[in-house]
């Protein structure tokens, strides 16, 4: 199977587990058998809003579901039936370190549900002074990527590229200075030193950046070495509308760039007034497919 992907996707994000039951529903460690379904029916309230974007007319080839196997139920075989695509976590969650949920099993789990996409969420700082983990990251990372093509399945990879304490210290504590002065260059570093270790990636899932210099030499570092079909995701941060309108209009336009895959930005609100009782399902469901859709048309009206 060729590296890389062709066509537009567009992917609704909802695998967050870890995060997902303690910011949502406040529930820490395991969840008992109630508490999953609590949060297994939420999953599949986001899945409703997904599949009345697509009754509404939508290409459904281009558009994509980020589910995880652990709340997501019966929403894997759903999204096949209404043709959308399908992607799967393989990391354990809420991990600073990337690990197998599965352990050596990965693979057995991928086979059995057959995702057009497994994905991996890696926070990875190439100044990181803990170089033996980036080391570990990289050795993992590289068994699933020679599993995945070596079985012909695309790999969807999340890049974070947190800072580290001196990086954010030299931009006086402002997140917001360390996302636009230091960060882009971290990131081509992040991915040049993943690729150089042997981790062929399809689909980079990538945080946004404010400059279109920027994410131009972001898609051209996937790109490169001849990984001309290599292409980006933007992923969402769960940022307000105006912040994620920003980063597709700059990433929009780009070559190399072909969607996004965003999560929280969409549902959260949405979801979070219906568990409080302030919107019924009906019309949460109904909020979250504008909210998906209106992402779709800011990214196309700017390509």
């Amino acid at each position: 199977m060729e590296l890389g992907y062709s066509g537009k996707l567009y992917i609704l994000a909802f695998d967050h587990r870890g995060s997902f039951q303690k910011k949502m529903f406040g529930i820490d460690g395991d969840p008992n058998s109630e508490e999953t379904e609590r949060i297994a029916d939420a999953k599949n309230l986001i899945f409703d809003g997904m599949v009345i974007a697509a009754q509404a007319g939508e290409d459904a080839s281009t558009m994509g579901v980020l589910v995880d196997e652990q709340f997501g139920g019966d929403i894997p075989a759903q999204a096949r039936k209404h043709g959308l695509k399908l992607a799967m976590p393989v990391e354990k969650s809420g991990q600073d370190v990337f690990d197998f949920e599965y352990g050596d099993d990965f693979g057995a789990h991928i086979e059995q549900f057959d995702p057009d996409f497994s994905k991996v969420l890696v926070r990875y700082n190439p100044d990181s002074l803990d170089k033996d983990t980036n080391v570990m990251q990289l050795q993992r990372l590289k068994t699933l990527a020679d599993w995945l093509h070596a079985n012909d399945r695309k790999f969807l990879f999340e890049l974070l590229v947190p800072a580290e304490p001196d990086q954010l210290e030299s931009v006086g504590g402002d997140t917001d200075r360390y996302d636009a002065e230091l960060r882009p260059d971290l990131m081509v570093r992040a991915i040049r030193e993943i690729q150089d270790a042997g981790v062929e990636v399809d689909v980079w899932k990538i945080e946004g950046v404010d400059e279109r210099g920027d994410c131009v030499r972001i898609a051209e570092q996937t790109r490169a070495g001849g990984r001309d079909n290599v292409v980006c995701v933007l992923l969402g941060r769960g940022a307000d509308n105006d912040r994620v309108d920003s980063w597709l209009r700059q990433a929009a336009p780009v070559h190399g760039f072909t969607g996004f895959a965003i999560g929280r930005s969409i549902w959260w609100d949405s979801l979070k007034a219906y568990l409080d009782g302030s919107l019924d399902r009906k019309k949460a469901a109904a909020q979250i497919a504008q909210n998906y859709t209106r992402f779709i048309e800011v990214y196309r009206g700017v390509e």
